[in-house]
């Protein structure tokens, strides 16, 4: 275990290093991008290693993933976030944990958080996915909404009750216009997070980048970055 805490120790340094000096590049200050670890395929002793090094924002794609760990992890000083596709099924386990859902992408997935939110007597915040590489009316490959979809659902999001509407967050696009240009994905998002702020200026969130592009995010004017692999390593998916 000691190894294991050296290793993300030092890993989490080189993750600061990074943001740090890509800051520096963009004339942005450190504080303003938060790091969001993903944790996804790694066990909850992890968490409890990166937690004991300082991290506070952790993320999960799969409910079965992160349900389990977030209950052994619930005595840690963490916001959870959910970053998958995330079906309706699955909502009521998912509001129980998570305090931001990044992939908010249609409304009937808005009526469910909303309706979970409340019987669980909590407040989630909500990051509408845009999908860069779909068209008008489409979802994306891997989730998300089309960029002329974002203001009706940030209407459906705003007027939910028990949740709140924070932003926008993208996965940079394997095909389409944007496939290998992150920085101009990353732009485009920006964009958008411009014009939803010009109608919900408090939705200031704008979650773009991981591992191998947080520096094209950071240089588009993310607030948060989600970090796995460069933090935790390469490991082969649980079950």
């Amino acid at each position: 275990m000691t190894d294991r805490r050296t290793e993300l120790a030092g890993n989490l340094a080189r993750v600061e290093e990074r943001i740090a000096t890509a800051c520096a590049a963009a004339g942005r200050r450190r504080d303003e991008v938060t790091l969001i670890v993903v944790t996804k395929t790694y066990p909850a002793s992890d968490v409890r290693l990166l937690a004991e090094l300082g991290v506070r924002q952790v993320a999960e794609n799969r409910d079965q993933d992160a349900a389990p760990k977030a209950a052994e992890c619930a005595d840690l000083p963490l916001t959870w976030h959910f970053v998958g596709q995330l079906q309706t099924n699955k909502v009521r386990s998912v509001a129980g944990y998570a305090g931001f859902v990044q992939s908010v992408d249609r409304a009937r997935l808005v009526t469910a958080l909303s309706r979970e939110a409340v019987r669980a007597e909590r407040e989630i915040g909500c990051l509408i996915q845009v999908a860069l590489d779909a068209g008008s009316g489409e979802r994306g490959s891997r989730g998300g909404v089309a960029p002329d979809g974002v203001p009706a659902l940030a209407e459906e999001v705003a007027g939910a009750q028990g949740l709140r509407l924070d932003g926008v967050m993208t996965v940079a696009p394997l095909s389409g216009t944007y496939a290998g240009r992150q920085r101009a994905a990353f732009e485009r998002l920006m964009e958008i997070s411009s014009d939803l702020r010009a109608a919900y200026p408090a939705a200031n969130m704008v979650s773009a980048g991981m591992s191998t592009d947080l520096e094209d995010a950071v240089a588009a004017g993310a607030t948060h970055v989600r970090v796995g692999t460069a933090v935790l390593g390469v490991r082969p998916r649980l079950g």
